[in-house]
């Protein structure tokens, strides 16, 4: 990795700057030896911050999470292709998280190597092992994030300044995995945890973190992945295949260790579940710290790393409110079927898929309810924020990296896998994330299944409903051995979905909705409230003119009417004048057209004349999913010009099936 080590190289901190200084204005390490940035502890705190500057990508939160069966692409570019599995024409789009993640690798090894030498007090000496501790959950999760997507990845736990060599082979994701988990569990015997106040903020690692993370990369490295022999280059396609390692033994051995850094967590009992689902978001974006969000990459400023949050992943919107929202940039969609996963009642889901876009123009600023292929992602929006933020595009909205009830799920997981079934403790901590979804409404838990296959499948649905748009699902699926079956069904669903068919037959056509707030900061809105429509309601007040607006699902224009309906005082509604009734005006829209914020085409798969035409986002060669091949996209290949033609240790290692 010759080019890319050189620039790690030069990203040596040498730390008289801030530690949210853009990385490319750092002196080098030979303006400064190491000996000056190591000087004092201050210092050396300076040198592990640059690291976490790192962590997380605008790649991350954009083409690599859209794509899955929570997200999908609006655009029509290669960030559409990514996001579809295809990755044979993306010029540099897939190579920003792969050199990112050897930014932070670089800082924590010479951090690692550096700090043990520090001559420092006895009462310094606590803070010194907290440095180190952060360093080495900082490469392990940098180094977890690169194998979860590249595989097998060249390995280095040495500074570049002491490398002998630049050329670097692919290494043994299994290797790299077992390395990861070393590191982390030395972390942990070095961390406080989050209550002895050695850090202010989930935006570094604590012990509660480190166990948290050390879960994570646990189920991963015990997982499925794709796989070839690496013993042979060039490599041999025929050789690929979706497994996890050979050695059983070991894939127990990572279970337990999985579980049992969970239940570290859980019996300490430091961190818990907020009350209110949406207040997880509404803190991430301005930035409030609670004790369910454990780890979080925190990026404020002009100069912090350009990852976008609440940009091209906020809420659907159009337009610009220059003094107060600004303008929004989303790219995406909730998949359409998303919103039919969550059951009634489910606080979640009106938080996780947004059912409104923002029309905004100063002073003039509204709502528009989003049709079924317009649903926003809903964690991230800027009107939730108490201020504009940054810019724009730099809302300043905190990524949630760990979240408590993540550690639920992955102790649920893992004692499933160790005992054959779900225990009582996994159902337990199910149940935990269930109850808070539900209010605390046992009767609307429902059963939980204690079955392996059934509750392993549980686990799998849950996430979603939990995690969703947080950047874990796709290499989630990859990990479970299940991605592209799984999203093939998923497509099936969205047919499904587009002919109201199956677990669809009975979905609600209309929705009729008024406006009665506007947006700005600080916005306590969820969901727009809705009175749902069938046919024959509005068939029985619209004029013929009226329904056949109504019913087309091609244009922009149509799709929806604006009509009066009559609220009495009590807030009662009618579709024609009562006694004591007052005329409020409502729009009836159709669920199934394109009259929305954001959208890739209508949600049809019929062609009728003057209504409606088939969506080929749903059922063309270039729709959705159309990159997906098994034994294929579960793994990135390297960019090949900005990657693997640097390193002639890489020479014939790209992935085999590009």
């Amino acid at each position: 990795m010759k080019k890319i080590m050189n620039i790690l190289g030069a990203a040596v901190l040498v730390l008289t700057a801030s530690s949210c200084q853009d990385w490319l204005d750092m002196p080098s390490e030979s303006k400064a030896d190491s000996s000056t940035v190591f000087s004092t502890l201050s210092r050396a705190e300076m040198a592990v911050m640059g690291a976490y500057s790192s962590l997380h990508t605008q790649e991350l939160g954009y083409q690599l999470l859209m794509g899955t069966d929570e997200c999908a692409s609006t655009e029509s570019n290669s960030k559409y292709n990514v996001a579809n599995y295809d990755y044979t024409n993306t010029s540099g789009m897939l190579s920003k998280t792969y050199t990112e993640m050897y930014k932070a690798i670089e800082y924590s090894n010479v951090c690692i190597k550096n700090l043990p030498l520090m001559s420092v007090s006895e009462s310094e000496q606590e803070k010194l092992n907290a440095l180190l501790g952060e360093s080495l959950a900082i490469r392990a999760y940098a180094y977890w994030n690169i194998v979860r997507f590249y595989g097998d990845v060249p390995y280095t736990d040495i500074p570049t300044s002491d490398l002998t060599t630049f050329s670097s082979s692919r290494v043994s994701r299994d290797t790299i995995y077992d390395h990861c988990i070393s590191d982390l569990q030395r972390a942990i015997e070095l961390l406080p945890w989050r209550s002895e106040g050695m850090v202010e903020t989930p935006e570094r690692f604590t012990k509660n973190a480190a166990y948290g993370i050390l879960a994570r990369v646990a189920l991963y490295a015990a997982g499925y992945s794709l796989r070839w022999d690496l013993s042979t280059v060039p490599y041999n396609a025929s050789t690929c295949r979706i497994a996890q390692r050979d050695d059983q033994t070991r894939i127990r051995e990572l279970y337990q260790i999985a579980a049992d850094a969970c239940k570290a967590v859980i019996t300490k009992g430091e961190n818990s579940l907020l009350e209110d689902y949406d207040e997880i978001f509404r803190d991430l974006g301005n930035q409030r710290y609670n004790n369910e969000t454990m780890f979080e990459f925190g990026w404020y400023g002009a100069n912090s790393s350009d990852v976008r949050t609440g940009y091209t992943n906020g809420i659907p919107t159009s337009g610009t409110d220059n003094e107060v929202l600004g303008k929004g940039g989303s790219q995406m969609i909730a998949m359409p079927t998303f919103y039919f996963e969550y059951e009634e009642g489910d606080q979640r889901r009106d938080v996780s898929i947004c059912n409104y876009g923002l029309r905004l123009s100063t002073g003039n600023n509204a709502y528009q309810m989003n049709t079924f292929a317009g649903m926003g992602v809903g964690k991230y929006r800027i009107n939730w924020k108490n201020s504009r933020g940054t810019s724009d595009s730099r809302r300043d909205i905190n990524w949630p990296l760990l979240r408590y009830s993540d550690v639920l799920l992955m102790y649920a997981e893992a004692l499933n896998e160790l005992n054959n079934g779900a225990t009582s403790e996994a159902v337990d901590a199910v149940r935990e994330v269930r109850m808070r979804a539900f209010r605390n409404d046992e009767a609307k838990v429902g059963d939980i299944p204690t079955g392996y296959e059934d509750f392993k499948n549980y686990i799998i649905q849950e996430r979603k409903l939990e995690l969703s748009n947080e950047g874990l699902r796709k290499s989630d699926l990859a990990r479970w051995g299940i991605l592209v079956d799984y999203l093939t069904a998923e497509k099936e669903k969205l047919v499904q979905l587009a002919k109201r068919e199956g677990k669809y037959a009975n979905v609600e056509v209309y929705r009729a909705y008024k406006l009665s707030a506007v947006p700005t900061l600080n916005d306590p809105t969820i969901a727009l409230p809705y009175i749902p429509m069938t046919e024959e309601e509005v068939a029985s007040i619209l004029t013929d003119e009226e329904l056949a607006t109504l019913h087309v699902l091609n244009s922009g224009a149509s799709g929806a009417v604006v009509k009066d309906f009559y609220e009495d005082a009590d807030g009662n509604v009618y579709y024609t004048e009562q006694p004591g009734t007052t005329a409020v005006e409502y729009t009836i829209l159709n669920m199934f057209s394109i009259n929305t914020i954001k959208q890739k085409g209508n949600l049809s798969v019929e062609d009728v004349e003057g209504v409606s035409s088939n969506n080929p986002w749903i059922t063309g060669t270039s729709g959705v999913y159309y990159g997906m091949k098994k034994n294929m996209v579960e793994i990135l290949p390297f960019n090949t010009t900005n990657i693997i033609d640097v390193n002639p240790g890489l020479a014939e290692q790209q992935h085999p099936c590009y």
